[in-house]
């Protein structure tokens, strides 16, 4: 609790601490107020999150009805809501140098949203989501260090930065090593229970998906349609690749090169423990 206190205050008071004079800061009050809204409404994605991992379901299985739903619906609200198929959204179709970089902020935030899943399975809800959401703390190194968001910022707002931010970590770390008692996993062993006797699902392989052990791991072999996806959906990011034009956006190319690296071994190593782990079941 304390190190979930930690990071809700870190994260409200790095907010308040962009709001200073000049052209980034003039607006942060009502930043601040969107970003506290779309946090709540955030939150309620932990409800389709707990029926699904108290039934043993594959992080993979979720991500992928989560984010067809969440394109089948922007796509609804679309025509509903922003002037159907004359919506400015459908116009960024005539601007095929612009769509490379929508598409491959989707795939990054895919990616790392099957971290978050696994979290979410294995470390539980309370756990797993507070330390996923410090990629507050990501974001805040892709703003100040790359497009120097804080480079016309005083010395006490960058200090107040850099102070919230450690805050930020301790809470995270705090919550890592909150270790569940044995009173606890007794609690969700029988939360899973309850589950499956109002689903009519098996207890016992329940529990197995439960410790990775999806169904006894069974054959792994893949369907010709799962080539195919791949294949389609790399077919589209090349198409797209070969006709980006790079933003003429004032970047530090030194730091990029640092995130990116740091952002690869990560995704190396977390990738790497959870197949050793897990078998991504």
């Amino acid at each position: 609790m304390l190190g979930a206190i930690a990071i809700v205050i870190a994260a409200v008071m790095l907010g308040f601490s962009t709001i200073h004079g000049g052209a980034v800061g003039s607006h942060a009050l009502r930043g601040i107020v969107a970003a506290l809204g779309a946090s709540l409404m955030w939150g309620t994605m932990y409800v389709p999150y707990r029926k699904a991992y108290l039934s043993g379901m594959n992080p993979l299985s979720f991500v992928t009805v989560f984010t067809v739903g969440e394109l089948g619906t922007v796509l609804a609200l679309t025509l509903a809501l922003d002037g159907g198929l004359h919506s400015s959204a459908f116009q960024l179709f005539h601007m095929p140098g612009v769509l490379f970089w929508l598409f491959l902020g989707g795939f990054v935030w895919v990616v790392g949203d099957l971290f978050q899943q696994f979290a979410a399975k294995y470390l539980g809800i309370g756990r797993g989501i507070p330390l996923s959401n410090t990629n507050q703390l990501w974001g805040l190194a892709w703003g100040a260090l790359v497009f120097g968001e804080l480079a016309k910022a005083d010395r006490q707002h960058r200090w107040m930065v850099i102070g919230w931010s450690i805050i930020m970590i301790l809470g995270a770390l705090a919550i890592s090593t909150a270790v569940a008692s044995a009173k606890e996993q007794s609690s969700t062993n029988e939360a899973v229970l309850r589950e499956c006797n109002r689903y009519g699902l098996d207890y016992q392989r329940t529990m197995m998906a439960q410790a990775g052990d999806e169904l006894g791991r069974r054959d792994g072999r893949r369907r010709w349609w799962d080539y195919l996806i791949v294949v389609t959906a790399s077919a589209v990011f090349v198409t797209l690749g070969v006709r980006a034009v790079v933003p003429p956006l004032t970047m530090d190319l030194g730091w990029v090169v640092i995130l990116i690296a740091v952002l690869l071994v990560s995704l190396l190593v977390g990738g790497w423990s959870l197949w050793r782990r897990t078998q991504f079941s």
